[in-house]
């Protein structure tokens, strides 16, 4: 009996099309870090907009960014956010879904920031009580560290300070525990399951002397104020949240949907300065909730729509994603193998949907050179579809 299929680590020759390998994805999900975004210039103005005012004067402001299923909001989100990461003077997270709660964008919040990254911050803050009140002068999170590890600065000779002066900041003394016990070895993950609302037991809690559960929306409204005032106290700009998904609060009860939107609310009104949230919204939903929910959309106030891709911008898109694995400058037309007649038919089958488009193209790609096709010409497209 022969075998039913084949599998083979072979890679497919690409080469006839001057590329080194097929640049769309086959699975047409947002990467982590995009390096492509093509059109859509009313949407890279207004998220300039609302960037740039948070960072230029340190004022919160916020949007919600609306398109239909599969027009860009996630990639869009992730492309703002790769553009912002790089920057020394904020801190940006990163939540795919707001779940069943405030508590639960917190708790992705804080893990998209990362164990690490929060550990540093704690030690920044470290650096900052250790210059004022020691001869020493670490002018890094890193050298706060190494002064500790080496028994340069003693941790009983700052903490009480520091957790003082924490206290005093973010208004939440249990929160300034949390962060100081970031840094020690025996209970800092203890600290980090607090600090992240994973919850943890009664003896854990009183080993570090904190005496709350971060465990409702209330308690992730304040930590969350915390974190950011803590930021706002070393220097930093402020704090950038991307909550992608949003419309998935209509599956909600409406009890919980409105608790939600409320929590989001009352971080707005309380964070004035160094907050910027954008929101990834199906325009369907979003519509409901500013007829519904005035006192939380009037807090954002502004929106912006994806559109489905024009000709134009598909043309860019195409010849943008073909570029990152083209072998040579010179190949002829800046879409080939794809025609201009080929490219209009995607258009027109995929409604301009960014994801289908890349979908269709991924998979024409690879129909043309196991075929042996010299372009992908408006009837072998016609066939595939």
């Amino acid at each position: 009996m022969s075998d039913a299929f084949t599998i083979t680590d072979e890679q497919q020759d690409y080469s006839q099309y001057d590329l080194e390998a097929n640049p769309f994805p086959y699975s047409p999900v947002p990467a982590e870090d995009p390096d492509i975004y093509c059109g859509q210039p009313h949407v890279t103005e207004q998220i300039s907009s609302t960037v740039s005012t948070m960072l230029s004067t340190g004022k919160s402001k916020h949007l919600v960014v609306t398109g239909k299923y599969g027009n860009g909001k996630s990639h869009t989100l992730k492309y703002t956010r790769s553009l912002l990461r790089d920057r020394d003077d904020v801190v940006v997270g990163y939540v795919a879904q707001p779940g069943d709660g405030f508590l639960d964008i917190y708790h992705e919040f804080i893990y998209d920031l990362g164990f690490n990254r929060v550990q540093e911050i704690a030690y920044e803050y470290l650096a900052v009580v250790t210059r004022d009140i020691t001869d020493a002068n670490p002018v890094s999170a890193s050298a706060m560290e190494t002064l500790i590890d080496e028994g340069d600065v003693l941790l009983s000779e700052i903490v009480p300070e520091t957790i003082r002066r924490l206290s005093d900041v973010t208004k939440f003394a249990d929160f300034a525990r949390a962060i100081v016990h970031m840094v020690y070895e025996d209970t800092n993950l203890y600290a980090w399951q607090w600090l992240t609302a994973e919850g943890i037991r009664y003896e854990q809690r009183k080993e570090m002397e904190i005496h709350s559960a971060l465990d409702d929306d209330t308690m992730g409204v304040r930590a969350f104020t915390a974190l950011k005032n803590l930021l706002l106290d070393l220097d930093y700009t402020g704090v950038f949240v991307f909550v992608d998904e949003f419309e998935s609060i209509a599956r909600l009860s409406p009890k919980n949907e409105q608790a939600t939107l409320n929590s989001i609310r009352h971080l707005m009104d309380q964070n004035s300065d160094g907050l910027c949230m954008l929101f990834g919204c199906a325009p369907e939903v979003w519509q409901d909730v500013m007829s519904e929910y005035h006192a939380f959309s009037e807090r954002i106030g502004q929106e912006v729509a994806l559109r489905p891709l024009t000709a134009e911008n598909l043309t860019e898109l195409v010849e943008d994603y073909l570029q990152r694995e083209r072998t040579t400058t010179d190949s002829g037309r800046a879409v080939r193998p794809f025609t201009e007649e080929s490219l209009e038919l995607i258009l027109q089958r995929s409604q301009g949907n960014i994801r289908q488009v890349l979908s269709v193209c991924s998979r024409m790609l690879d129909e043309a050179a196991t075929e042996d096709q010299t372009e992908i010409s408006t009837e072998f497209a016609q066939e595939l579809f």
